[in-house]
């Protein structure tokens, strides 16, 4: 039976692990700094069970535990839920991302956890990290500081296994196309050979695998052709699975992916090659949300993962709508900047779920800023009200682009200890004449307690502002003016370009498929295709590489410029830096 959201919540004690802080507000160990990792393990955690009943109201039997203080929620429980009103949703992004730094995730587990300290029911929703940029440049991706998610480790490496399941599901069907191929490849109407679209993909950065050819060896071993991989996180079972709302829609869109065509170019799905059922069973467990906490002992669901420069960027429709109904307001965070996540949240998730989010919070640093005002990284420490200022058009941008959607914006400056007074003055002044808020949050140093006025402010933003949430564009509009609407109404760009060929292949799509959102593969260092290009560029064109039908996520996603679908790794991975003891102990992970 489902419990009531607006029952009064019955608190479990918070036990948050008390250190000293050093200057910069990094808290220290024998004066030495702790990292992300030494702060995630020496938390008190609560085992989930006690997590699930004492904070949501969930009984343990609606649990499917893995350990102590990891558990999925069981589907039919979450079916229980439909009749339960909606709690308020609050979505997290942030300015065009730098190599600065802009702590989006951070700030979500740090308003999360300080909307609870105001004595409000909340929760967040995050995506499980990719071990691609976990072992490649960026590292972890479960917070920072003492705004994170536990247990950090098993985030960040294997967590419940839903990736693994996702790369199966994907390379059951890469399989069975070559079976088929193997067996019927003198059947006119059996897939071609030379057409098939359908990749392999793998959780990891690995540059080898782009482009690849397959069965060699031999007659035995089936006829040669050239294919690839893409990362698990930009596959389209990655974006099937996050969209869809439950295991019936599941099975019915890993059927409509499109793996190929015909001799006479007619497309084949995953359902006549008999594949979408295997898939679907594959996927059953990986369905499930997973529950973790904060370091506050706050409730979290981490579930799906895919990227936002490369695909649609925002954790499940199942656990965004499962939390909106155990609490009054769910925090979410879409990837990179509100350029890229943000649209695909608001243009792909939110039309195919049918959200209507409260607010937007859109993150900023005062380093990230003068980044886009043209400082170098290695002059950030030093104060520079002047480029702070410069980098606020890409601010400015953000902010234009979210009321697009018929959004109230709100910003919030993550603080760093070598911002100074006027340059976070210089931001809070363009906002308000902007007409909007921002507010300082100290959240990374100081948990909940450094969040609080954002938690506030966010509060009363939504009781005062009334969302008028709307897609950038219609169903009904051509595929191609959706391209072109994205590229210049969000990036300030003079048109679109494509090849002959790219435009014959829109038209084509335009038929069976026009009702299709977009989903934009672009850097996600710049509005234009040039990761170079900061601030707010306006006038440039936006070049379109490739265009990729996903049926079974029902979009089209268009890759622009040199934008990779399987990264590699860099000179120096993070991964070099990954230490286990003796006692099972990791370290370097973040």
């Amino acid at each position: 039976m489902a419990t009531s959201k607006r029952s009064p919540k019955k608190a479990v004690k918070k036990k948050v692990v008390k250190t000293k802080k050093a200057a910069s507000g990094k808290s220290t160990q024998h004066g030495k700094p702790r990292s992300d990792i030494e702060i995630a393990q020496a938390a008190k955690m609560f085992e989930i069970k006690d997590i699930a009943k004492q904070r949501l109201g969930i009984d343990e039997k609606h649990l499917e535990p893995y350990g102590h203080y990891k558990a999925k929620l069981s589907l039919d429980y979450i079916k229980s839920l439909d009749k339960q009103p909606n709690g308020k949703l609050i979505l997290v992004t942030a300015i065009s991302p730098t190599p600065a730094g802009e702590g989006k995730t951070t700030t979500t587990v740090g308003l999360g956890d300080a909307l609870n300290r105001i004595g409000k029911k909340a929760m967040i929703c995050l995506r499980e990290p990719s071990l691609g940029p976990c072992f490649g440049l960026k590292g972890g991706a479960a917070g920072g500081g003492y705004s994170q998610v536990v247990p950090m480790e098993d985030i960040n490496l294997h967590f419940t296994g839903d990736f693994h399941a996702i790369g199966a599901a994907n390379n059951l069907l890469a399989a069975l196309i070559d079976n088929h191929i193997y067996w019927h490849e003198n059947d006119k109407t059996a897939l071609d050979n030379r057409r098939i679209t359908w990749r392999r993909a793998v959780d990891m950065n690995d540059r080898s695998l782009r482009d690849i050819v397959t069965s060699l060896g031999g007659v035995a071993n089936g006829a040669p052709r050239q294919g690839g991989f893409d990362i698990t996180v930009a596959s389209e079972v990655m974006a099937i699975l996050c969209l869809s709302k439950d295991l019936k829609d599941l099975q019915r869109r890993l059927g409509n992916i499109i793996v190929g065509q015909t001799r006479d170019k007619k497309p084949v799905t995953a359902k006549q090659l008999k594949a979408h059922g295997a898939m679907s069973a594959l996927l059953k467990e990986a369905m499930m949300p997973n529950l973790v906490q904060t370091l506050e002992n706050n409730p979290a669901f981490i579930h799906g993962g895919p990227f936002a420069n490369i695909a649609h960027g925002c954790n499940t429709i199942i656990a965004t709508k499962t939390a909106l109904k155990l609490t009054d307001y769910v925090v979410t965070e879409a990837g990179f900047g509100a350029d890229l996540g943000a649209e695909k949240f608001f243009d792909i998730k939110c039309r195919k779920a049918g959200l209507k989010p409260d607010l937007v919070v859109l993150v900023a640093t005062i380093r990230a800023l003068k980044m886009h005002g043209g400082v170098a990284r290695k002059d950030l420490g030093a104060e520079n009200v002047a480029a702070v200022e410069a980098g606020l058009a890409n601010l400015e941008r953000h902010v234009s682009n979210i009321r697009h959607f018929g959004l109230p914006p709100m910003v919030a400056i993550n603080k760093f200890s070598a911002d100074t007074a006027a340059e976070i003055a210089i931001v809070k002044e363009r906002c308000a004449e902007l007409g909007i808020v921002a507010v300082e949050s100290d959240h990374w140093a100081s948990g909940s307690a450094g969040a609080e006025e954002l938690a506030k402010t966010a509060v009363r933003e939504i009781e005062n502002h009334k969302a008028h949430f709307h897609p950038l564009y219609p169903d009904e509009m051509t595929l191609w003016n959706k391209i072109r609407t994205i590229a210049t109404s969000l990036y300030g760009a003079e048109d679109v370009i494509a090849d002959k060929k790219i435009r014959t292949q829109i038209t084509e799509y335009q038929k069976d498929y026009g009702h299709f959102p977009i989903c934009m593969a672009k850097t996600q260092y710049s509005f234009s295709s040039d990761p170079n290009l900061l601030g707010a560029p306006t006038g440039h064109v936006l070049p379109i590489r490739e265009i990729r039908l996903s049926g079974g996520a029902e979009f089209l996603v268009v890759v622009c410029g040199d934008i990779m679908t399987m990264p590699g790794l860099p000179r120096v991975p993070a991964a070099n830096n990954i230490q286990i003891d003796d006692s099972g102990k990791i370290t370097g992970l973040f």
